[in-house]
């Protein structure tokens, strides 16, 4: 089985959970436009890699889905609220997203803002209770280990992770503050920006399975260097992507004369060190072995993406 078919199953899973989650008790009285405009922001559509992240880092400690699945789906409310965000004119100002509008181009900015704070505060709803009639979040996962999981996603969303990561970016590119980013300002901010839920999204497992501190490092450094690996993949489709098989608009980032690694190192020095954090990914996997053969694949698969 390819590493595509993998991350279907596994996205098809998470899929069949968020729809249940979206029309479940958790938003019983929801005002339907509301409802409507989170469902679509996260239904029908994304890889499902961060969740497949948390799924697969569960399986290296035999953490099996029942007890994996609340941190998974977590995750991904985390990233669909932050998309919602991050598309709204006064960010991105982004029209398309996975071959359909963008929520604030379906339905309206505030209810584009209303729905991605929904989104942020069900992650962690999801986190710490366990939602009536799932059997796949039953009440079985500690409290300690929850409330380990609420901080570390709170960390990485938040304002020392993918909140100050948007702010550095919209700072440059909006108050023209550095006014010419160099390499480790953009390094800081993408880090922040995109590497810190890939990166928790990884370390998740560990944290599920209350492993040793230097699994959790492992996993830490895997997760950092996919999540550079991933940045630079992107910055490298705006380049020379296609925008139907993207499903969102490129060449937006020399447009508007925005700053990233590409632009300021060149083509082939970023796909130099697109293979470097690809390989220092799986060197971090060393110590699991073969049990960490699809997190391997996972690393060859963000940096050969097409979309």
């Amino acid at each position: 089985m390819d590493f595509a078919e993998i991350l279907g199953r596994t996205g098809a899973l998470v899929e069949a959970e968020l729809v249940r989650l979206l029309h479940g008790p958790m938003v019983a009285g929801v005002p339907a436009r509301l409802a409507g405009a989170m469902r679509h922001a996260v239904l029908g559509g994304g890889k499902r890699l961060r969740p497949f992240l948390v799924l697969e880092t569960a399986q290296l400690f035999d953490v099996g889905p029942d007890e994996a699945l609340p941190a998974a789906l977590a995750v991904e409310l985390i990233h669909g609220y932050s998309l919602v965000h991050d598309d709204l004119p006064a960010m991105d100002d982004d029209e398309l997203r996975r071959g359909r509008p963008t929520v604030w181009k379906k339905f309206d900015e505030w209810t584009a803002i209303l729905a991605g704070d929904g989104l942020q505060a069900l992650a962690f709803e999801v986190l710490a209770a366990s939602p009536p009639g799932s059997k796949l979040m039953n009440g079985g996962l500690a409290g300690e280990v929850r409330a380990r999981l609420i901080v570390a996603l709170a960390e990485a969303s938040g304002v020392r992770g993918m909140v100050g990561g948007q702010a550095f970016d919209l700072e440059a590119d909006k108050l023209g503050n550095p006014r010419q980013p160099d390499a480790a300002h953009i390094r800081r901010l993408q880090a922040m920006k995109t590497g810190a839920l890939i990166r928790v999204s990884c370390e998740a497992g560990a944290l599920l399975a209350q492993a040793a501190d230097n699994d959790r490092s492992a996993l830490r450094s895997y997760g950092t260097q996919l999540g550079l690996a991933f940045q630079i993949s992107d910055d490298l489709l705006d380049v020379e992507g296609d925008a139907t098989t993207v499903g969102k608009a490129v060449a937006k980032d020399a447009a508007a004369g925005k700053a990233t690694l590409v632009s300021l190192i060149g083509l082939e020095a970023a796909k130099t060190e697109l293979s470097r954090a690809v390989r220092e990914a799986k060197a971090a996997l060393a110590p699991f072995g073969r049990r960490a053969d699809r997190l391997v694949q996972a690393a060859e698969y963000v940096a050969a993406r097409d979309k």
